[in-house]
């Protein structure tokens, strides 16, 4: 499965990076997050519909301001923040559920999909 971009209101959720446009590992840093295949790894979970993840940014920044994961199988959904930004995590992890439920089926059925 190709990432999914999320508009979440205030914030918009996008697919993790580290190119020459965007470089979301110093701000996972500041998360607790030095390893330096992190973002290769998860573009690979989103390929193989293991893991889906985002990072939740400031809208005319780009700037990542905390990370959510979403497991297909379990509906799990978890998320990193960084300090004075949890109001974002809460937003976009709401909408993540929301996207599980209309992609994936509602709670008990997240990991059975019928997608359209």
């Amino acid at each position: 499965m190709e990432p999914v971009e999320i508009n979440a209101g205030a914030w918009y959720l996008r697919a993790l990076r580290a190119d020459d446009r965007v470089d979301d590992r110093s701000a996972l840093a500041e998360l607790g997050e030095h390893r330096p295949d992190y973002v290769e790894r998860l573009a690979a979970q989103w390929d193989s519909e293991e893991l889906c993840s985002w990072a939740i940014c400031e809208p005319t920044t780009g700037e990542l301001l905390a990370e959510v994961t979403l497991d297909p199988s379990t509906g799990v959904i978890g998320s990193r923040v960084r300090p004075g930004h949890e109001q974002a995590a809460q937003t976009g992890a709401a909408a993540v559920q929301r996207f599980a439920e209309a992609f994936f089926g509602p709670p008990g059925r997240i990991g059975r999909a019928q997608r359209p």
